[in-house]
């Protein structure tokens, strides 16, 4: 069962998060949007116009999710694939999109994140697919999302950006940063050589942790048959327990 926030929590919440992602360049001017569900049916969410930063708390809109505004406030016109994941999946309490550069410029590119080449992204991430192209603000942006929703943390926005959501909004922020950093160690990647890969018995061991962790979506990315080195075809039960807990202690 969710824990909701107050409205006074979430209010100050987003702002916070909308702060950071500006200071952190993911968003420019009045890019991006973030949402927070305070009860069953009502969320607070980012106003329509208005730049990430610096953001008051009177600013935020009251709205239910089927798409009654409290208020005078106007929502961002992208809150309609908020409300799309919210009824899609009722685990989430957050959702949060914004154009950070190296996951748009994958966006664009239209690559997905699903190289397995880094065990935090298949542990708290996952593979982040790209959406068909939606034109924004518009009915079929939550259209494409619907596939990811419920399997998936995040997806790239063909041509547009990145939208993550979560447990709350800490979370949703979270798989934010990391599809981000993914992208970078790829570009970086590239100028270097070719990353070696997790084999599959390796990206097993991953998901078995990922399990014990409690992250049931995320999808599995594609490995190759051949290991990258020598081990037991059993997972070692002692050393997934001894990650899980440090993985554990890190999101803690």
């Amino acid at each position: 069962m969710l824990e909701y926030m107050t409205e006074k929590q979430a209010r100050k919440a987003i702002c916070k998060i909308g702060d950071k992602m500006y200071s952190k360049g993911f968003v420019a001017a009045n890019d991006g949007n973030i949402s927070i569900k305070i009860s069953e049916d009502i969320i607070i969410v980012t106003p329509t116009g208005v730049s990430k930063g610096g953001m008051s708390m009177n600013s935020l809109v009251k709205m239910k999710l089927d798409g009654t505004i409290i208020g005078k406030n106007k929502p961002s016109s992208e809150v309609k694939m908020h409300i799309r994941v919210y009824q899609l999946n009722k685990s989430v309490n957050s959702v949060v999109h914004a154009h950070p550069p190296a996951s748009t410029a994958f966006a664009i590119a239209r690559i997905p994140l699903n190289r397995p080449i880094m065990s935090e992204s298949i542990l708290t991430l996952g593979v982040v697919h790209v959406a068909d192209y939606a034109l924004p603000g518009t009915k079929e942006v939550p259209d494409s999302i619907e596939p990811y929703v419920n399997s998936h943390n995040a997806v790239l926005l063909a041509n547009h950006g990145l939208l993550t959501w979560g447990d709350d909004i800490t979370q949703a922020m979270y798989r934010m940063e990391s599809a981000e950093q993914y992208c970078n160690i790829m570009i970086y990647l590239k100028q270097i050589g070719e990353p070696v890969e997790f084999s599959c018995n390796q990206v097993s061991d991953l998901i078995e942790i990922r399990k014990k962790l409690g992250i049931e979506a995320g999808g599995v990315p594609p490995c190759d048959n051949t290991p990258v080195q020598k081990k037991n075809s059993a997972p070692d039960a002692e050393l997934i327990a001894k990650i899980t807990r440090e993985v554990l202690t890190q999101l803690n």
